[in-house]
This record gives C-alpha cells, structure tokens and sequence, in this order.
C-alpha cells in the first residue's frame, strides 16, 4: 500500500517535472535564437543591440525593486501625530500659553486631517515612486495588463486605495469642511489640491491619448501636497476656515461609509463568481485596493476625531471612535503574503477577499452607528 503511495506521488512528481521542462524550453526558446543571429553580426549592429539590452536590464531592475519596496509603510503611522495631546478643535484659536506677551499674534490649530491627506499623498510619490504611471508599468507583462496577472501590481493597487482615499477627502474638504457654507467662498488652495487629487492615475511623460507630451501624474499629486500644506498653514495662522459641525462630520462620515461600502460590494462579487483560490490573478489587486483604502481611512478618521474633538465629546462618541479605530487595526494586521481567493467554505486554499470584505463591513458598521448618533 505504501509503495503504491509513494509511486503516485512519484509519478505526479514526473509530470510536473515534464511540463516545467517544455515551459522553459519554451519560454527561453527565442532568446537562444536570438543569441544565434547575434553573434553572426557584426559589432556595429552588435552594440546598439547590446546597449538597449543593458538599458531594459537596469529599467526592469529598477521596476521590480519599485514594486518590491515599501519606504514608509506602517500602518500605525498616524500615532507619530500625537493627537491625544491636542486640546482645541481644528480651526480655533489656541489659548496664549501663560506670560505670552498681549501683543502675540494669535494662532489657530491646523487640521489634522489635512496633515494626513498630505503625507499619505506625500508617501505615495515622494517616499515611493508612484507605479501606476511608470513606464514599464504601463507596457505591462508582454502586453497583458500588470492587474491582470499575479506579478508586480501589489504595491500600485496598494497607492491607488489611498489615493480613492484621498481624493473623497479633498472633496469633502473644499465642499464642506474648508468653509462655512452660505457665508463663505470656496478656500483657492483646498480647491486647487482636489482639482490635482483628481487626475488620471495613469500618465506617464508622453501619451496616445491625447497624442503627445504631458505632465506625469506624480507632480501633479506633489502640487496637491503643497497647497494642502498651505492652506493648513493659513488655518494655523488664523486666515483660513475649518467649520467644524456636527452636520459637516455626519456628512463626511456618509462619505466614507459609501466609499468603503462600495469597496466592499467588489470584493463580493470577485470573492462569489471567481473564487479560483491561488489562481485567481486578480484577487490580489482587489485586496491591496481595499487595504490601501482602510490604511488611509484609518489615519483620516483618527484625525477627525481630533479635528472634532468638540463634538466627539458634546455627542459622547470618544467609546464608538475607539471601536472603529480597532476594527480598522484588525483589518491592518491582515497581511498574506500570497493572496488566496478561495470557496468561503473550503479547507485548502482561505479567501482573503471575504475576510477582508468583512473587516470593511465592521467598519462601516460602526460609522453608520455613528452619523446615528450624530444624527439625533
């Protein structure tokens, strides 16, 4: 019995064997042919071939450690802020610390949810180059899009969630949060860093579509950073507006839960109709798009609860922002490093879209519970 085991799996070992076999030979086929025609040339036509050969090695180098390396990332990051420590809303006047002189120039307190916004943005194309607009990221794998196979594309779906992230922010900062509505204008700054925010993901430093130079995507993010840090400099200096309300905060809380509850219900439909496990080459983009999301939002809302401290305490909120800063931590801690996209039933291979889509439920959960407070 045991020799008739040992022999299956041994023949099992044989095709596999076999078939990595054919797979080289045919994956290395055309490059021994190619060695073949060029070293019947001659060294004018050897060296530019060699030259571009060299070019493609270092760009391909480059790429693959781009995607590789993370410089900055911690999902805790948001406690470098020390917000507990901070005693006034955003936007209000900090009380004169004892023996100021009468004639110091007041100050207010800077948003900290414009910070965040900032240096997530700040992380994704200063700290890390941003992948989405690379080159070699948009020739893809032989043509086939980078999204669609299971190698390289962790990290841009990674800064694209807290780029989604960023960008419902910036809305809800020029619309609501960076003015007082009906008594006052749209802030120029807030509303420069949105119109940035928003450009296509994608470009690169030439395009088809229009046909021609342009910007890349990376400076225009960079812009959106420094006029979000201008305007927080204003607000730190009393010439800018931050209304924190109740309302403004009900509002931007609908805002994110919408955000993440459309995050959620594409993780269902992949976890339900493509659960091919290990196999599935698109799960992994779904998950790191849903984790960017949660890194940003976790770091957002945080800041909101010190943006509006006021009303965190006026409505005894500080027990169900505790509860969601947990959950988001939890989602955090989910990090495979092989993202499996399996039966929510089976017992081989786990499905990290459903975990992950839970955790994003739990979340939303506690924010609808929320804006219910809030709303009373």
């Amino acid at each position: 019995m045991l020799d008739r085991i040992a022999g299956f799996f041994r023949s099992i070992g044989r095709v596999i064997g076999r078939w990595l076999r054919l797979f080289v030979a045919w994956a290395f086929w055309p490059f021994m042919a190619a060695r073949g025609w060029y070293v019947k040339r001659t060294w004018m036509v050897r060296l530019p071939i060699l030259a571009l050969v060299v070019l493609l090695a270092g760009l391909y180098g480059y790429f693959f450690w781009q995607t590789q390396s993370w410089s900055g990332f911690n999902p805790s990051f948001v406690d470098q802020y020390r917000l507990s420590e901070r005693t006034v809303p955003a936007g209000q006047e900090i009380p004169p610390a004892a023996g100021a002189a009468p004639t110091a120039a007041k100050t207010c307190q800077r948003s900290a949810i414009v910070d965040v916004a900032a240096d997530l943005t700040d992380f994704n194309v200063n700290q890390n180059a941003w992948i989405s607009s690379m080159l070699l990221y948009r020739l893809g794998f032989f043509g086939i899009d980078w999204d669609h196979t299971p190698f390289l594309d962790n990290k841009a779906s990674f800064q694209r969630g807290i780029n989604q992230a960023i960008r419902r922010t910036s809305v809800e900062l020029v619309d609501t949060l960076g003015r007082v509505r009906g008594t006052s204008g749209i802030n120029n700054d807030l509303q420069n860093a949105r119109g940035n925010l928003q450009f296509d993901e994608y470009s690169w430093y030439f395009g088809l579509n229009p046909f021609g130079p342009k910007t890349p995507t990376p400076s225009y993010y960079r812009s959106a950073i420094e006029s979000l840090r201008k305007f927080n400099a204003d607000l730190g200096t009393c010439n800018a507006v931050f209304d924190g309300r109740a309302d403004n905060l009900i509002q931007f809380i609908d805002r994110i839960a919408n955000d993440l509850g459309s995050t959620s219900d594409v993780l269902a439909e992949r976890s339900a109709n493509h659960s091919r496990g290990w196999f599935d080459t698109r799960a992994d983009d779904r998950f790191w798009f849903a984790y960017g999301q949660l890194y940003a939002y976790y770091a957002i809302l945080t800041a909101a609860q010190s943006d509006f401290s006021r009303v965190v305490a006026e409505r005894n909120l500080g027990a169900i922002f505790s509860a969601t800063t947990k959950q988001f931590q939890a989602a955090l801690r989910i990090q495979p490093a092989i993202i499996s996209n399996g039966r929510e039933d089976g017992w081989i291979m786990p499905s990290h879209l459903a975990t992950m889509g839970f955790y994003i439920l739990r979340v939303r959960s506690n924010l609808v519970e929320m804006r219910s407070v809030l709303d009373r």
